[in-house]
């Protein structure tokens, strides 16, 4: 079963984040300590979290297999004043390409490639920011879903 990819407008989201410069194919090792740094800034302002997902917003590098830099972060519903490593970033709004995957995280990278495939078809090029969009926890990977959006140039 492919993943469709559709276009949309998306509107900007506002993160509380640590930023972390990481080497390629290194994401997975490196988000737990990030994101736990966050979810410790949100317990003690309940003020900032409504209902806000897990956000990973990457930065492009110009060279292909360049370190990226990657915020860490979760939704929140107002701007609030950086402590720490903990600041405010938002994901761009704009024209963007979309895909759902839906199952375990190791296999995330379908809905990447799913993407990429569809910009090459469609002589599209990226704006030099993605994130993915964590929905809500499961035990049961089929029921784990992540939207995978990069910003079209």
């Amino acid at each position: 079963m492919g993943i469709d990819v559709v276009v949309e407008i998306v509107k900007p989201r506002k993160l509380a984040a640590v930023r972390r410069q990481v080497p390629n194919g290194a994401v997975g090792s490196a988000w737990r300590p990030a994101l736990d740094q966050v979810w410790a800034f949100l317990r003690d302002r309940p003020e900032l979290y409504g209902d806000g997902h897990n956000i990973f917003l990457y930065h492009h590098p110009a060279r292909r297999n360049a370190p990226m830099e990657v915020d860490f972060g979760v939704e929140v519903a107002q701007s609030f004043i950086s402590s720490g490593e903990i600041h405010e970033s938002n994901t761009p709004g704009g024209e963007a390409a979309v895909a759902v995957h839906r199952g375990s995280y190791d296999r995330l990278h379908t809905a990447h490639d799913a993407i990429h495939q569809w910009a090459r078809a469609q002589g599209r090029a990226f704006a030099g920011r993605s994130w993915e969009i964590y929905g809500d926890w499961s035990d049961d990977p089929a029921k784990l879903e992540t939207a995978v959006v990069y910003l079209l140039a």
